[in-house]
């Protein structure tokens, strides 16, 4: 198997996408890509900054009219003809993300054909990019029509190295824009391979860009080139922020996808089963580390303790381990800090009178020696008064916490700064309507714990972030609305 995973990563081209040419950083200088599964060093790959930057834009810039005034259909098959080598090297890349992000090998192969996914789904929507006709004096068509806005800013996270991507490069291609990306550097092998894959699939150069590298310098470039006329992140909160303010001074579109903290409610005429095994498919979807992920986990008082049970015994369940190991349902973390924070947290929810029912320590003998794991944990005995309550955990924790009524859960779980996803469980028809309504969070899953869905908004409120992915409605922040007056009375 080493020698096999050896080969693969062999393959995946190292270095800068730029103008349709593989180029060392300006600097020449690398990054180390790390498995977080074994700590062992696996790449090196291409450092670019802020030079390196610059040049993406100039490609971008340079490809941008040609790309734009492209026949729709030529443009729609070139979508099709990217969907179609992700779907046949979907093992290959579904490889690759594991040895570099941790996920299982399934997981990473469900991400990849979802990515494969949008890049369809969007290849058909720049079909349906409409204009409208308006009312105007005897003698003139007044014509609303919508156009690219030129180059595109894209910056995408570890957790999802794959579909993060195709989310956001597919609408702004589809509706004729050019893109400079920069994925994460901690996995950027995820990316390299989607664009060897991109080209040799007929994408024409300088339409995707991309450079991996150093994250402050390369963004500034970003947000201050006014060229660059969108940008689009998903990531922390934090970084989401200072992107937004530094992009202000170039008054471009910004669209952001940040962090969440789910609540995921269970009231007393729920189907406990099944409302336990989607929280647990949930929440160890890539071992927690999503920004959907539930991370409070409300419970009526009146089926506490066998929702409780049920869940500790499922969680018990929960296999961890190397993600190239097939049977296997969590991964590693992606770094030892990712460990640290979690540790912290369940230290002051212990102190503050928590109980750990199951797990609460990393996990470090044999085969777990040296990567970043921690065993699936449930906390009972959850309060307003610790920090799990209100800092998002990004791991394999899951904090239950009882409840009265509908009106105190609604209270406690909008007691947040985050607004991205959100979940509950009942039978209640009434009930439905007004806790879907009551929830002030951008996605509401009820009695499923699925929100993403290629042809559905996605998105959040509050400090989750503006602006939406996937569905039409993904594409709207990609196009420039322009009116023209159309005289023809002369």
């Amino acid at each position: 198997m080493i020698a096999e995973m050896e080969q693969l990563i062999e393959r995946v081209p190292k270095k800068l996408f730029i103008g349709g040419a593989w180029l060392d950083a300006a600097s020449g200088k690398t990054d180390t890509v790390i498995n977080p599964a074994t700590g062992e060093k696996i790449a090196e790959v291409a450092s670019g900054s802020t030079e390196d930057a610059k040049r993406a834009v100039v490609a971008g810039q340079q490809a941008f009219p040609a790309w734009a005034s492209l026949d729709i259909d030529k443009r729609v098959a070139i979508l099709r003809a990217m969907a179609d080598a992700i779907i046949s090297h979907a093992d290959e890349l579904a490889r690759i993300m594991t040895i570099e992000q941790g996920k299982p090998v399934a997981q990473a192969k469900g991400e990849v054909l979802a990515g494969a996914e949008s890049v369809r789904w969007y290849a058909e929507e720049a079909r349906r990019v409409y204009g409208e006709t308006i009312p105007g004096p005897n003698g003139h068509l007044l014509l609303v029509q919508k156009e690219p806005l030129g180059v595109i800013g894209a910056i995408t996270p570890w957790n999802f190295p794959s579909s993060m991507i195709t989310r956001k490069i597919s609408p702004a291609i589809a509706t004729g824009n050019t893109v400079v990306l920069k994925p994460s550097p901690e996995t950027p092998l995820s990316a390299l391979a989607l664009m060897d894959l991109f080209a040799k699939a007929g994408l024409p150069d300088g339409v995707v860009n991309l450079v991996t590298g150093d994250a402050p310098a390369i963004g500034k470039v970003l947000t201050e080139s006014n060229v660059i006329r969108k940008l689009t992140f998903t990531g922390s909160t934090a970084v989401g922020k200072l992107l937004a303010e530094q992009s202000a001074q170039t008054v471009k579109k910004v669209s952001l996808e940040l962090g969440g903290h789910a609540p995921f409610i269970i009231f007393e005429d729920a189907d406990l089963d099944r409302a336990a095994a989607d929280l647990v498919a949930t929440k160890f979807r890539n071992n927690g580390q999503v920004c959907t992920s539930p991370n409070r986990i409300f419970v009526h008082e009146s089926v506490l303790q066998p929702f409780t049970e049920k869940l500790v015994t499922l969680v018990k369940q929960v296999k961890v381990g190397n993600g190239l190991t097939e049977d296997v349902d969590a991964g590693p973390l992606i770094r030892e800090d990712a460990i640290v924070k979690i540790q912290r947290q369940i230290a002051d929810a212990e102190e503050k009178g928590a109980v750990i029912r199951t797990g609460g320590k990393r996990l470090t003998e044999g085969a777990y020696a040296n990567g970043y794991f921690y065993a699936p944990t449930v906390l009972s005995g959850v309060t307003r008064e610790m920090k799990i309550f209100y800092e998002e955990t990004f791991g394999p924790v899951l904090p239950v916490i009882s409840f009265h009524d509908t009106d105190e859960v609604l209270a406690m779980a909008n007691d947040t700064l985050y607004g991205l996803a959100s979940y509950f469980y009942t039978a209640d028809l009434k009930r439905i309507a007004k806790v879907s309504q009551g929830l002030q969070y951008g996605m509401v899953g009820v009695n499923s714990g699925v929100v993403a869905y290629p042809q559905a908004p996605f998105g959040g409120t509050k400090h989750s972030g503006f602006g939406r992915e996937n569905g039409h409605q993904g594409i709207e922040d990609y196009v420039n609305i322009k009116f023209v007056n159309l005289n023809y009375s002369l």
